[in-house]
């Protein structure tokens, strides 16, 4: 039986442990018949490492998107294993401690600009970063949490979202010429390593269990990963632009059943 990404090569960035949307979603491309790539940064032997526990052993990049000289390398780094890519996940985010847990108003400038850096701005560098790859179009997905509202202790990550929510529609219009989609899925929480690491974030856990219509598994990744792999794949062809919200439903009630 075929799957929706035979044939298909893939960079999928932002794996750090089992636990990673990127992991869930590199693991599931495979299993769709994908080739993938992957990059990493920082702890590179815990992401090769990691890299082994897919379905079939995926070659490892580094790669830090605020370095305008491992961007420009990055092309020739992935056809060392790949002739070129279809499509490329965008899985990076990172705010200072300063720039969330409810410090909104006194975070000072320059840790909201590492915030934006690598949470909005790298996601433009990463897909200009890849255009030599792409010549035959294909896509770039990313993943946001909804920023369409200001959520308890989550602060300039929050606005850097919002960002990242913007970059996409100006991507997708500048890509799109290019034979390039461009979209977002915009996942509930899960446990992973970078929501760990937000002070009180246990109360997004806590409200989207209890609210989102369908329910909502804070470890199972399997549902962004579904979705991602859809708009990586030739399913969507003239969808752009786009937040895919695979939240249970959160986003679309207000208060929980019973509430008053």
């Amino acid at each position: 039986m075929s799957g929706i990404l035979d044939g298909k090569r893939l960079l999928v960035t932002g794996v750090i442990t089992e636990q990673s949307l990127g992991f869930g979603v590199a693991q599931y491309a495979q299993e769709q018949g994908a080739e993938v790539v992957l990059t990493g940064f920082g702890r590179m032997s815990l992401v090769e490492r990691i890299a082994g526990r897919l379905p079939k052993p995926a070659p490892v990049i580094e790669l830090d998107v605020t370095d305008p000289e491992q961007l420009d390398a990055l092309a020739g780094k992935v056809r060392e294993h790949v002739d070129g890519i279809d499509g490329v996940l965008h899985s990076i985010a990172y705010a200072p401690p300063a720039a969330l847990g409810g410090n909104f108003l006194n975070t000072q400038w320059e840790d909201v600009a590492t915030a934006v850096q690598v949470s909005a701005f790298s996601y433009k560098s990463l897909a200009v970063a890849c255009l030599p790859l792409m010549g035959e179009g294909g896509a770039v997905v990313g993943l946001t949490f909804d920023a369409s509202q200001a959520w308890p202790v989550y602060d300039w990550m929050g606005v850097a979202k919002a960002g990242l929510e913007s970059a996409n529609r100006y991507l997708a219009r500048d890509l799109g010429p290019k034979g390039i989609r461009v979209n977002l899925v915009s996942a509930g929480p899960q446990r992973t390593m970078a929501a760990k690491s937000i002070p009180g974030f246990e109360a997004f856990e806590e409200a989207w269990t209890k609210r989102s219509p369908l329910g909502w598994s804070l470890t199972d990744s399997e549902p962004v990963a579904k979705a991602c792999a859809a708009l990586l794949s030739d399913l969507f062809p003239a969808t752009s632009g786009e937040i895919v919200h695979v939240d249970g439903g959160f986003h679309a009630v207000g208060v929980e059943r019973g509430e008053n």
